[in-house]
Protein backbone atom coordinates (compact mmCIF):
# COMPACT_ATOMS: atom_id res chain seq x y z
CA UNK A 1 0.00 0.00 0.00
CA UNK A 2 1.30 3.45 -0.90
CA UNK A 3 1.67 5.97 1.95
CA UNK A 4 2.00 8.94 -0.41
CA UNK A 5 -1.19 10.53 0.89
CA UNK A 6 0.37 10.69 4.35
CA UNK A 7 3.74 12.22 3.44
CA UNK A 8 5.43 8.82 3.26
CA UNK A 9 4.28 7.96 6.80
CA UNK A 10 1.69 5.50 7.97
CA UNK A 11 -1.86 6.84 8.30
CA UNK A 12 -2.78 8.05 11.78
CA UNK A 13 -4.35 5.42 14.02
CA UNK A 14 -8.10 5.60 14.08
CA UNK A 15 -9.59 6.79 17.33
CA UNK A 16 -11.54 4.20 19.25
CA UNK A 17 -14.92 4.94 20.80
CA UNK A 18 -16.43 2.86 23.59
CA UNK A 19 -20.04 2.32 24.53
CA UNK A 20 -20.00 0.95 28.05
CA UNK A 21 -22.46 -0.37 30.60
CA UNK A 22 -22.00 0.08 34.33
CA UNK A 23 -23.83 -1.72 37.07
CA UNK A 24 -24.53 0.72 39.89
CA UNK A 25 -25.94 0.69 43.40
CA UNK A 26 -29.37 -0.93 43.71
CA UNK A 27 -28.69 -2.87 40.47
CA UNK A 28 -29.23 0.25 38.36
CA UNK A 29 -27.66 0.28 34.91
CA UNK A 30 -25.83 3.23 33.36
CA UNK A 31 -24.87 3.37 29.67
CA UNK A 32 -22.30 5.83 28.37
CA UNK A 33 -19.95 6.60 25.49
CA UNK A 34 -16.34 7.81 25.56
CA UNK A 35 -13.08 7.76 23.63
CA UNK A 36 -11.03 7.12 26.81
CA UNK A 37 -12.63 4.21 28.64
CA UNK A 38 -10.03 3.83 31.39
CA UNK A 39 -10.18 7.50 32.39
CA UNK A 40 -13.97 7.62 32.22
CA UNK A 41 -14.40 4.56 34.45
CA UNK A 42 -11.95 6.05 36.98
CA UNK A 43 -14.02 9.26 37.02
CA UNK A 44 -17.23 7.26 37.58
CA UNK A 45 -15.66 5.31 40.46
CA UNK A 46 -14.33 8.51 42.04
CA UNK A 47 -17.82 10.07 42.05
CA UNK A 48 -16.85 12.75 39.51
CA UNK A 49 -19.66 11.98 37.06
CA UNK A 50 -22.92 13.70 37.97
CA UNK A 51 -25.13 10.91 36.59
CA UNK A 52 -23.59 8.17 38.75
CA UNK A 53 -22.11 9.88 41.80
CA UNK A 54 -25.16 9.01 43.93
CA UNK A 55 -25.13 5.43 42.65
CA UNK A 56 -21.69 4.32 43.88
CA UNK A 57 -20.20 1.81 43.82
CA UNK A 58 -20.15 1.16 40.09
CA UNK A 59 -18.63 -1.72 38.16
CA UNK A 60 -17.99 -2.10 34.45
CA UNK A 61 -20.24 -4.82 33.06
CA UNK A 62 -19.29 -4.68 29.38
CA UNK A 63 -18.17 -2.41 26.58
CA UNK A 64 -18.25 -2.37 22.79
CA UNK A 65 -15.52 -0.73 20.69
CA UNK A 66 -16.23 1.34 17.57
CA UNK A 67 -13.97 3.08 15.04
CA UNK A 68 -16.59 5.74 14.34
CA UNK A 69 -17.88 8.08 17.05
CA UNK A 70 -21.22 8.67 15.32
CA UNK A 71 -21.96 4.96 15.15
CA UNK A 72 -20.91 4.66 18.81
CA UNK A 73 -23.21 7.49 19.90
CA UNK A 74 -26.10 6.05 17.88
CA UNK A 75 -25.58 2.66 19.53
CA UNK A 76 -25.52 4.31 22.98
CA UNK A 77 -28.81 6.07 22.19
CA UNK A 78 -30.31 2.79 21.00
CA UNK A 79 -29.32 1.02 24.25
CA UNK A 80 -31.06 3.75 26.28
CA UNK A 81 -34.43 3.18 24.57
CA UNK A 82 -36.99 0.39 24.98
CA UNK A 83 -35.88 -2.24 22.50
CA UNK A 84 -32.23 -1.38 23.06
CA UNK A 85 -32.59 -1.89 26.83
CA UNK A 86 -34.14 -5.29 26.13
CA UNK A 87 -31.29 -6.15 23.76
CA UNK A 88 -28.70 -5.12 26.35
CA UNK A 89 -30.36 -7.18 29.10
CA UNK A 90 -30.38 -10.27 26.89
CA UNK A 91 -26.90 -9.93 25.40
CA UNK A 92 -24.65 -7.46 27.22
CA UNK A 93 -25.07 -7.90 30.97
Amino acid sequence: MDNAGFGGQSPPPSEKWYVYILKCKYGRIYTGCTNDLESRIKRHKAGQVEATKRLLPVSLETYVVFNNKYIAYNFERYLKKGSGRSFAKRHLY
